[in-house]
């Protein structure tokens, strides 16, 4: 399979919307970042397929259910839409790391299943997240790791230890920025 022209996929909590460390259990509780949502809109309307990964343990612990989870989801694309844009596709893992899951990141069942479904290769497509297991699950199946100091980023950064030639953005809009400057460049 060969790499697609404009595929990007991002992580949710702490990329797309602020996190918390008691997790996102409703719809209320989503709140953007500021500029992610017009963000994703530019992505769209640059030609790539936006599609986000987020493990989502919050269901696996009985915190919330699928449909809340839905219902959050729901949010986040209606409020891409409004702004002319749209996420192509939204895989999530709701286990917990005790259960040793393979689509639970920095395993990447999550990111094989987007190979699948989008029948591409995954080299050379960027992986945004805040945290070092984003990047990882992207690095194993050869995409372009992109940390956010978003969320858990500045931490993450701080803590070190990331993937070779990790490209570090202050945020979502920064890292698209690079990403639409470079496409029009080629």
């Amino acid at each position: 399979m060969s790499a697609p022209a404009k595929l990007v996929i991002l992580d949710r909590d702490g990329v797309i919307n602020h996190d918390s460390e008691h997790f996102i259990k409703s719809p209320d509780e989503w709140k953007p970042i500021a500029g992610s949502i017009e963000a994703i809109a530019r992505l769209h309307q640059s030609g790539y397929r936006v599609v986000v990964a987020t493990n989502q343990s919050g269901i696996g612990r009985g915190l919330f259910d699928m449909a809340t989870l839905n219902a959050i989801n729901d949010k986040m694309t209606e409020m891409v839409f409004r702004q002319g844009g749209r996420i192509d596709a939204v895989f999530f893992c709701p286990c917990t790391a005790e259960q040793n899951c393979h689509c639970r990141k920095p395993d990447t069942g999550m990111f094989e299943d987007i190979a699948a479904r989008f029948h591409v290769g995954l080299n050379g497509v960027p992986a945004i997240g805040d945290s070092l297991r984003d990047l990882e699950a992207g690095v194993k199946v050869g995409c372009i790791p992109m940390l956010v100091l978003t969320g858990k980023g500045k931490k993450t950064q701080k803590a070190g230890g990331l993937p070779k030639d990790t490209l570090v953005f202050a945020d979502l809009a920064a890292a698209v920025d690079h990403l639409v400057e470079s496409a029009q460049a080629t």
